[in-house]
């Protein structure tokens, strides 16, 4: 969430964040308004408090002197009456202002291109020569029911839309892709790997910024507390909420495997086919803890570890920088990782790789030490998919099939297999 103070402090400032956000700019009015009775509120009591501190003095000199100071006492008794009353009315506010700031988006940093949707995000950079067929390439779907690696009747049997079923060296090839990355990340790109729960509870949701605008998009057990994680980001990321990170050491650099779960409400209709945008998906997740004056240099590392993924598979593929209007929620800055597919002939996303600043710090309270003896400060956090695994298969039978409806194997992946 955005620091209250800040607001307070720059509410033009924040307006117009939401504004090339194409966000409502009412939420910040109603702070504002909220806030004015609040300190106007803590006035009161800090008034109050220092009159009854006032009259303790008194009291005890007049007992010292065994004086009647029945008067005053009744007085005090009064005076602690009220604050407590008022101090109740603060905390009514103080749950309001919670309320509303949590429900405000983070605001775009200032070197994000303005804009509405999608169609204003700026290309960076592209990587990769796209295939040239000299047949008409399948979709994966259709070339995964015909290699009978891909399973999508039986699943709609089990479980419903929205769900595969990989087979024999389907199964495999999955497997050996999170394998793969995971080595890649671990190895070469200096990342920890964690394993971490697949249910959290809603304290976890609140802290990377899933709840509560968004959750119709969650799935959420019947009889318990607890979601299921629609990414690693927020287990991986929950890790070190309300906790102090000690002195010297940030950056601290996680990469995880996980299911993913989605229920992907209000987007029916859409990449129904395939396995573009399922219920339950596999994903490689890289998540950052750093100093806040490092964080966008290490989102450009971030990303650059992302990319390595698709460059080691040979994929071609391009950098979108988010435009204001295509954020998401809690991001300052984002990059979108864009991979081919030839027989749509177009780009897809396959990770997005933000800069959350202290948005996702201030919800779970994680603060590290700049020096030993220092106060502690918000950190940042960045998260980007490394990659997401099924959309990563989906480009690779695209990219590499033949002409006799065979598959080629990406060199880097045939020792998994």
């Amino acid at each position: 969430m955005l620091d209250p103070k800040f607001i307070r402090s720059n509410p033009d400032l924040v307006m117009a964040g939401l504004t090339n956000r194409g966000a409502e700019i009412a939420p910040v009015e109603n702070f504002l308004s909220v806030d004015e009775e609040w300190r106007k509120l803590t006035a009161k009591i800090d008034e109050r408090k220092a009159r009854r501190n006032a009259a303790s003095e008194q009291i005890a000199q007049l007992k010292k002197n065994k004086t009647d100071a029945s008067k005053l006492l009744a007085e005090m008794k009064v005076l602690s009456d009220e604050i407590k009353t008022l101090e109740d009315e603060q905390k009514g506010f103080e749950r309001q202002i919670e309320e509303i700031v949590m429900a405000i988006p983070n605001i775009p940093q200032a070197t994000v291109p303005k804009g509405k949707d999608c169609r204003d995000n700026l290309q960076v950079r592209m990587w990769g020569e796209k295939r040239k067929f000299d047949f008409k390439p399948l979709p994966h779907d259709e070339l995964g029911k015909k290699l009978d690696i891909l399973d999508f009747d039986r699943a709609a049997k089990i479980s419903g839309s929205r769900f595969v079923v990989y087979k024999g060296l389907g199964a495999a090839l999955e497997r050996a892709l999170i394998s793969f990355m995971l080595d890649l990340h671990i190895k070469e790109n200096g990342y920890t790997e964690v394993m971490t729960p697949a249910m959290v509870l809603p304290e976890s949701m609140r802290g990377t910024g899933q709840l509560p605008k968004f959750e119709e998009e969650l799935f959420r057990c019947r009889d318990d507390e607890l979601y299921l994680i629609p990414t690693a980001e927020v287990s991986v990321t929950n890790l070190y909420r309300e906790e102090i990170l000690p002195s010297g050491s940030l950056p601290i650099k996680h990469v995880a495997y996980s299911p993913c779960f989605r229920r992907e409400a209000g987007s029916y209709g859409k990449d129904v086919k395939g396995i573009i945008r399922q219920h339950q998906f596999n994903k490689v997740e890289l998540v950052k803890f750093v100093e806040p004056d490092k964080s966008n240099d290490e989102l450009e590392k971030l990303t650059a570890d992302a990319e390595l993924v698709l460059k080691k598979l040979n994929l071609p593929y391009r950098i979108m920088q988010l435009c204001s209007g295509d954020l998401g929620f809690s991001a300052a800055k984002t990059y979108d990782i864009e991979v081919w597919f030839p027989s749509e002939n177009q780009y897809r996303e396959i990770s997005s790789c933000s800069n959350f600043e202290s948005f996702q710090a201030r919800r779970a309270n994680i603060r590290y030490r700049p020096a030993k003896d220092a106060k502690p400060e918000f950190v940042h956090t960045l998260n980007g998919s490394g990659l997401a695994v099924g959309r990563c298969f989906a480009a690779i039978l695209e990219n590499y099939q033949k002409a006799d409806g065979t598959l080629e194997i990406p060199e880097v992946l045939k020792k998994y297999l």
